[in-house]
């Protein structure tokens, strides 16, 4: 149970007549869901006595949304503050070591492009900007010593200097010509056009009129063709250098496996050094311990399987070099680690990990051994774990509890809460928990699955049942509310929805998870139909003459996939999902993981005709609503128009919504709306 702090408590002893007024609670509504406010990960203070965190408030406006930076006493003393109030939103935050300022990257009135802010912590003041660079500046990190700041910004690879940058810009504003030119794979990167420019690591004194340097331009590195930098860097303890990460073999990403490494680069420049090599991990996110002995990070093993835990690995740190192999601490962990901490005395880290369709909180020795979880019933979902004075700090919510700054014991993982953003929004709603239960499939495999019951749910009353196919495939359906694909939203004109952990899905084991390997669509999709038939079969107040079906990405792919091989729905929804898998491999992003999952490229193996809908067209008889972003790369615009083709072809109920500025996602507020309005129009009408 979320307890929240004195303060929160008074506010609400202080509004007697608003406790009166939402004793009636009510079904949740797309304002509800897209309004709530949303919260970022707690960057924790050198002394671990206060966090700040980036909060957003949505807006049906174009450019509306509000973020802030907000801070927060970690032994919830007080409510939290709001330290900016600019339009432009903040991002990036990092503590200076002794605690007195932080950076943050902003783009504030005046700015083309974001740049780097900096703000005392010990008085009060405006921040002020040191850069000032045509093309750029994020995620800052601070030197050991305070004296320095390193920052990421995006140049053309041949632009010495920013002078350069500019001119280059120019050149091709001028140019008239708008084309891209390709000579390798790949091309285009979620919602973008990939261009020419690369992501690269720079430095400067932390004061304004301080002259940039770029660390990498000019190194054999950044002039290889299969260049990429993730960056994430991290300054050494001595202060003399960074260590980032990068991939050299992004060229190859079309029949090989992308691999990303550590680099160390001086601080004034030079070769950067790879400090982690091989071909059978990869390694990212560097985290040196505090008192600088060792080099940890997040670990990525190749194996023959496309799917692979996340892990956590360190090497021994000598002042100028890693010493000795990479050590891999979680290999006895059948979880994939989400993110991790360090506590403040380097003696144990701190996860986060799928779990049964949570997300929870579990330690471990700093030097490896065995992971234990703080809290093994615990609910919901935790992020962005930080050790913190006393404890940890993260962000948890629920489906019934809206996501909210916590504290958390390390001994006993219960929690309390900091912060209060959400609770008066979400205190009015009806939002019954999430009822978790199992079934055993024709396979012998063990199914967790969630109920989402609607609101003024009767037991005594039938209702509806909307099977929702969550994404991934390689994640899980969540005990959390969701501001893409809200189950309670869905549930809101009075259906049961159906959550299910298909095979693929994570948080049951790296097994679990494989068997989707060589068999993408028909055992995934057998198991839907079959969860169906568990809960007809369980629960008396599901009308088994009511079903429809509904999925976005992956869960798209298996909503088609139902269209092609099953006549027991109403009707189905299916967002961004493929109707061909050669189809989807030859136009997506990213493509040879899909070929390993399949067994070989399409030449050489049936799975793609034998799992792909559009094999089996003749058989489509589902009115099915078809809903895609033009600016959807992940799976190409075609694969719905495609799917869109067959259904008239076939002369099959159906309607298509394409969204023409959306990505893979529909992230516009009043198109986000309009979605849903749709959703639950068509639903309605197939299962009156």
């Amino acid at each position: 149970m979320i307890k929240y702090p004195v303060f929160a408590i008074l506010g609400l002893l202080l509004a007697p007549q608003l406790i009166l007024a939402e004793t009636t609670l009510r079904a949740v509504t797309h304002e509800d869901v897209w309004l709530m406010q949303r919260l970022g990960s707690p960057v924790v203070s050198p002394d671990g006595r206060q966090a700040v965190i980036s909060l957003t408030q949505p807006s049906y406006e174009r450019d509306g949304d509000v973020t802030n930076l907000w801070l927060v006493n970690t032994d919830g003393s007080s409510q939290p503050r709001q330290l900016t109030a600019h339009k432009g939103g903040e991002s990036g935050v990092d503590w200076r070591p002794d605690g007195a300022k932080i950076a943050f990257s902003a783009r504030r009135d005046g700015d083309e492009q974001p740049q780097i802010y900096l703000m005392d912590m010990r008085g009060p003041g405006e921040a002020i900007r040191i850069t000032d660079l045509s093309t750029g500046a994020s995620n800052p990190r601070w030197s050991p010593d305070g004296k320095r700041i390193a920052f990421e910004s995006q140049v053309y690879p041949d632009a010495a200097d920013d002078e350069a940058n500019k001119a280059r810009k120019k050149e091709i504003e001028d140019s008239g010509i708008n084309v891209s030119r390709y000579e390798i794979f790949p091309i285009r990167d979620w919602n973008r056009w990939r261009d020419e420019k690369q992501r690269r690591l720079f430095v400067q004194e932390a004061r304004e009129g301080a002259e940039p340097k770029d660390l990498l331009v000019g190194t054999d590195l950044v002039s290889g063709p299969g260049f990429e930098g993730g960056l994430q860097a991290a300054w050494t303890p001595e202060g003399d250098a960074l260590v980032f990460s990068a991939t050299e073999n992004l060229h190859q990403a079309a029949h090989s496996v992308v691999l990303r490494h550590l680099y160390r680069v001086p601080v004034n420049g030079g070769e950067p050094e790879a400090l982690t090599t091989g071909e059978d991990f990869s390694c990212t996110r560097p985290i040196f311990s505090h008192e600088g002995r060792w080099l940890y990070c997040s670990y990525s093993p190749i194996t023959e399987w496309v799917y692979n835990h996340n892990e956590i690995a360190r090497v021994a740190w000598n002042g100028t070099a890693t010493e000795g192999a990479v050590d891999v601490l979680t290999t006895e962990f059948d979880r994939s680690v989400m993110s991790f901490d360090l506590s403040a005395d380097d003696q144990k880290l701190y996860l986060t990990a799928m779990d049964h369709g949570r997300v929870r909180l579990f330690t471990m020795p700093a030097e490896g051994g065995e992971v234990s979880v703080l809290d093994a019933e615990s609910t919901g979902v935790y992020a962005g774990v930080q050790t913190a004075a006393g404890g940890l700090v993260a962000v948890w919510e629920s489906s019934v509890a809206p996501a909210e700054l916590v504290r958390v014991d390390p001994n006993s993982g219960e929690h309390v809460a900091l912060s209060s953003f959400n609770t008066e929004r979400a205190s009015g709603l009806d939002r019954q928990p999430f009822r978790s239960f199992w079934f055993t499939s024709s396979q012998g495999r063990e199914i967790h699955s969630w109920l989402v019951m609607p609101p003024g749910f009767d037991e005594s009353r039938r209702y509806p049942l909307v099977l929702n196919i969550h994404g991934g495939p390689f994640t899980s359906s969540l005990d959390a509310d969701h501001v893409r694909w809200s189950p309670h939203l869905l549930a809101a004109p009075g259906y049961v929805v159906l959550l299910v952990d298909y095979t693929g899905s994570v948080g049951y084991g790296a097994e679990f998870s494989r068997n989707i390997e060589g068999d993408p669509l028909a055992t995934p999709g057998a198991e839907l139909v079959e969860a169906v038939d568990a809960v007809i079969e369980r629960f008396d107040f599901i009308d088994p003459d009511r079903l429809a079906a509904t999925g976005a990405s992956y869960g798209g792919h298996l909503a088609n996939w139902l269209l092609a091989t099953s006549d027991r729905f109403s009707a189905l929804v299916s967002h961004a999902g493929l109707i061909s898998l050669e189809g989807q491999w030859a136009t997506s992003d990213v493509v040879f993981h899909r070929e390993r999952i399949n067994q070989g490229p399409p030449w050489e193996s049936d799975i793609w005709t034998e799992q792909s809908p559009s094999t089996y067209a003749a058989n489509f008889s589902t009115p099915t609503l078809l809903t895609i972003g033009e600016r959807d790369y992940r799976v190409p615009l075609n694969q719905t128009i495609a799917a869109w083709t067959y259904l008239q072809r076939m002369q099959v109920p159906s309607r298509l919504l394409v969204f023409h500025d959306a990505d893979h996602w529909i992230m516009n507020g009043k198109e986000a709306r309009f979605f849903w309005e749709q959703v639950h129009d068509w639903l309605d009408k197939h299962l009156e």
